[in-house]
């Protein structure tokens, strides 16, 4: 029997989500449907100054839209408020605080101001983030995370990249369905 290697374990379980399902599902994203507002008062990305939330993060053209701690019930949000959420707060924040990307927040990322280029910055997140991953072998995975985590330091980077993967599966699983539902509501009309 082979023994088991765990980093390969690890990255192959977001590999496979991404191979197979969520990076083919983004193929083809229009400008539209990356902006489009299905419901009123959308958290989204806007040109600077336009945004409808309280906060308005970046550094570039287009802010987005937040609020922390968000409010009740949550405003429901577009694809390119999720693809940013993706980019920015689940990957890049953690490739810079684990993996020596240039350090990053909500506020001063610089969002696309199209699908195209949403797209091209999550591939390099992803990239970073599976590199990183790599980077870390078996032994580096039992370290804790250490405080870029808050409150969750002690755990370990295993887990860190566990839920991390989950992050990315959850939040691409979402745009598809706004895909969907694009897709979906532009026939109904047409």
């Amino acid at each position: 029997m082979t023994e088991l290697n765990w980093n390969s374990e690890l990255r192959d379980q977001l590999r496979w989500h991404w191979d197979h399902q969520l990076r083919e599902r983004l193929e083809g994203l229009t400008d539209d449907e990356y902006f489009w507002e299905p419901t009123p008062n959308c958290w989204n990305l806007h040109p600077r100054g336009q945004g409808v939330a309280p906060i308005q993060g970046g550094s570039g053209a287009m802010t987005i839209d937040f609020e922390f701690p968000a409010p009740t019930p949550t405003p429901f949000t577009t694809i390119a408020w999720r693809l940013g959420h993706v980019i920015v707060g689940v990957l890049a924040i953690r490739n810079a605080s684990h993996f020596g990307r240039t350090p990053t927040d909500y506020y001063s990322f610089e969002y696309a101001t199209s699908a195209a280029d949403a797209l091209a910055q999550l591939d390099a997140e992803y990239a970073g983030w599976l590199a990183g991953i790599e980077s870390l072998g078996e032994a580096g995975l039992a370290r804790p995370c250490g405080e870029a985590e808050g409150e969750f330091a002690e755990f370990s980077m295993a887990t860190l990249i566990l839920h991390i993967n989950r992050e990315v599966i959850h939040h691409l699983s979402e745009v598809s369905l706004l895909r969907d539902l694009y897709q979906h509501t532009k026939q109904e009309t047409n």
